[in-house]
């Protein structure tokens, strides 16, 4: 059995580096070669020379740093083998949003796997998780906590269908709203979604890569005063935010976080991460032989298996 590397992938202030191969993976300063496995701003930063991701990964890149100099993006579809030096590389569906992916690496008989964010509910707005088998599981925890489970997303939407009155929802601009649309539209069909201005862009942005079943429409202030429409209005967080005193709407906010649940008139818990039980389960299917964890709180993880498998947290 190949050995791991103990310093395959190790912490710098620029983002998490592999000197085999000379690649930084989701960095947060400028480097010369990223990986990027999603398009969320916290993983997905400007001033890279050469970004290899998912061309939907690359599309929302270009539209949110279009002002941005330099950028070379070189893209691959899921399961394409590519190679960076010595390690084979594929890019696997993470499920969290539209191109998101895990970036499976392999050097020296090792396969190691990079979940970047990654969810298992069901999401008809992008690529469903796949899992694969890996020595070393490197994986998010960002809800990898006992005490910590997402409610199932349908459920939790139906809420809304019992709130006769206009809504002010509060949601991520890309993937969250687009996935709350879906949602909306499938259970709460009489329900009217208007989309903030910021939103719009990337829901067409969906729209043009095969996501063309969303309903909704412009947000304007005469469809909000309607009697009897009830219509949501989705806005990005930094909106919703400032709209703290905002009358005659229900302010709710859907996240997985208890405390952005706080000061709305109702909860939606509706999480793009995996909670306790789903990492869980992708241990167990991914069968790793160490867990690496990033991305939030290791130590509930390393206690879970301390007696089974090595878990260390590399920041």
């Amino acid at each position: 059995m190949a050995s791991i590397l103990a310093d395959f992938l190790v912490k710098r202030p620029e983002g998490y580096y592999c000197r085999y191969g000379d690649f930084f993976v989701d960095p947060l300063l400028p480097v010369n070669r990223a990986l990027v496995s999603h398009a969320h701003g916290d993983h997905a930063t400007p001033g890279h020379g050469q970004i290899c991701c998912t061309a939907a990964t690359a599309a929302f890149m270009r539209h949110r740093y279009n002002r941005q100099p330099g950028h070379t993006y070189t893209t691959f579809s899921y399961h394409q083998p590519f190679k960076i030096g010595n390690i084979a590389i594929r890019l696997i569906p993470a499920g969290h949003m539209l191109g998101s992916a895990q970036i499976l690496m392999e050097y020296d008989g090792v396969r190691y796997l990079y979940t970047g964010d990654y969810k298992m509910q069901a999401d008809s707005t992008c690529e469903p998780l796949e899992i694969v088998r890996a020595d070393v599981l490197i994986t998010e925890s960002t809800f990898a906590d006992p005490g910590i489970s997402h409610p199932d997303p349908v459920a939790e939407i139906v809420k809304l269908n019992g709130k006769p009155h206009p809504i002010l929802l509060g949601a991520y601009a890309l993937g969250k709203a687009q996935r709350l649309t879906a949602l909306i539209n499938e259970h709460c069909p009489e329900r009217a979604v208007l989309l903030h201005h910021s939103i719009l862009p990337l829901h067409r942005l969906y729209a043009s890569m095969g996501i063309t079943q969303l309903r909704y429409e412009p947000y304007n202030r005469k469809a909000m005063k309607v009697d009897g429409v009830d219509p949501i209005y989705m806005v990005p967080p930094m909106t919703f935010n400032s709209y703290y005193r905002a009358t005659n709407v229900l302010r709710v906010f859907a996240s997985g976080w208890k405390h952005l649940q706080h000061r709305n008139d109702m909860e939606l818990y509706i999480s793009d991460h995996v909670d306790w039980q789903d990492i869980l389960r992708y241990v167990e299917q991914v069968g790793p032989r160490e867990i690496w964890t990033i991305h939030g709180e290791g130590r509930h993880l390393a206690n879970h298996y301390k007696h089974t498998l090595t878990v260390k947290s590399l920041g």
